[in-house]
């Protein structure tokens, strides 16, 4: 379980499942939320047990976005989002990076992360989807870039992380005209992998991945994310000079053979978990 409001965290096995859990506040998120998501994807990375994380949702809605009163001149973030002077704008520009960086721990990590959307993910909520490696979703769900109705551009990485998941024209239609998304058209552009009748078919379904992808070598699944990550942000050139070095790093004959027997054997492969790594 987690220590924080805003979700609980639990274990299957290899499989951790954060799980947002404030539906009587439409699972809306507030700057301490993302500090609290960051600190549990590193510690999960760090202890090495973890090979998939899930993503959910309680409620009839994955989450509304940031809460609000957030922006309100009094608000919880009032310090943070001061931009009255120059050195307040500096300060501004740090905030924003650590925030970033928050939503960054999911794209980063050495383990896949699976979402799984009912109802609206609304603003902040589709960029911490927008994070995630693979995106499921019920029937009703809607995605929606939120912040161009307040008056803002999104600024957590939704717009630099969606225009690699769908069109270039369908990302910057949702980003400029804040129009929601519903299911149909999220499958239909890509964002999202697949649509389930329900919440309960959409969890079992993403459980059923997650299970899926903890039955393989962890050391090769966190070795295509990691190539899948600088192809996607590099040319085609670096990304095969980088896939050379990391092959040669992670090539393990031992691994192979255990998933080769296990193949054969119509078996789970027994597989080592990835080495914890040192907190300094």
């Amino acid at each position: 379980m987690s220590d924080n409001e805003f979700f609980t965290l639990q274990h299957e096995g290899a499989i951790a499942h954060l799980q947002l859990c404030r539906p009587e506040r439409l699972n809306t998120l507030a700057p301490a939320f993302f500090p609290a998501l960051r600190d549990a994807v590193r510690r999960l990375q760090d202890d090495a047990a973890t090979r998939v994380l899930l993503i959910s949702s309680t409620g009839k809605h994955f989450s509304a976005g940031m809460a609000l009163d957030v922006f309100d001149a009094g608000g919880p973030a009032a310090q943070m989002l001061d931009t009255r002077s120059a050195r307040a704008r500096l300060s501004f520009q740090e905030s924003l990076r650590r925030l970033i960086d928050c939503l960054s721990a999911l794209d980063e990590a050495r383990f896949p992360v699976i979402c799984a959307v009912q109802g609206g993910c609304v603003g902040g909520a589709l960029d911490l989807a927008a994070a995630c490696d693979i995106r499921v979703c019920s029937a009703d769900a809607f995605f929606t870039v939120q912040e161009i109705h307040i008056g803002m551009m999104a600024d957590l990485g939704v717009l630099q992380r969606l225009a690699k998941i769908v069109p270039q024209g369908v990302a910057r239609q949702m980003a400029y005209t804040g129009d929601r998304v519903d299911a149909r058209l999220a499958l239909e552009w890509g964002l999202v992998n697949a649509v389930l009748a329900d919440p309960a078919a959409v969890l079992e379904h993403a459980l059923g991945l997650a299970r899926q992808i903890a039955a393989k070598s962890p050391l090769a699944v966190a070795g295509s994310k990691l190539a899948l990550n600088h192809a996607r942000d590099h040319g085609t050139a670096a990304a095969l000079q980088q896939l050379t070095l990391l092959q040669s790093a992670i090539f393990d004959t031992a691994e192979m053979a255990e998933a080769i027997a296990a193949w054969k054997d119509k078996r789970e492969g027994d597989f080592a978990p990835l080495a914890p790594i040192a907190r300094p």
